[in-house]
């Protein structure tokens, strides 16, 4: 009998999905603090590539309910449902996600758009 305290082991799948979804996270997360980095390095060109990059991810998102596609495939493997049953974050950044990035990415493309036309 396993204690109410412990946690049962996670099946290779769903690991691997949280691995790949972590992972993804972290391409689009560095692609969003990057950005006004480059901006301010004038490195416009990049800059804008990086907006495409994660402008495509968000349409990912948009048309999958606003949901990372791994989200359901990862639900085939648990009953687990909290908001990082499917990504290797803290528990408070799974749930803040989308308000905390995507909150920095709007201000990196403003400060881009606003240091291009500066420049």
């Amino acid at each position: 009998m396993t204690p109410a305290n412990r946690q049962t082991p996670l099946d290779p799948a769903l690991r691997a999905i949280k691995l790949a979804h972590t992972l993804v996270w972290a391409v689009f997360a560095g692609c969003i603090v990057a950005l006004p980095i480059f901006a301010w390095r004038r490195e416009f060109t990049v800059s804008f590539v990086l907006m495409v990059v994660v402008g495509v991810e968000v349409l990912v998102l948009l048309l999958n309910g606003l949901k990372c596609p791994l989200t359901g495939v990862a639900a085939r493997y648990t009953e687990d449902r909290q908001d990082n049953f499917d990504i290797y974050l803290p528990l408070w950044m799974a749930r803040y996600n989308k308000q905390v990035f995507g909150t920095l990415f709007l201000a990196g493309v403003v400060y881009t758009l606003w240091a291009w036309s500066a420049d």
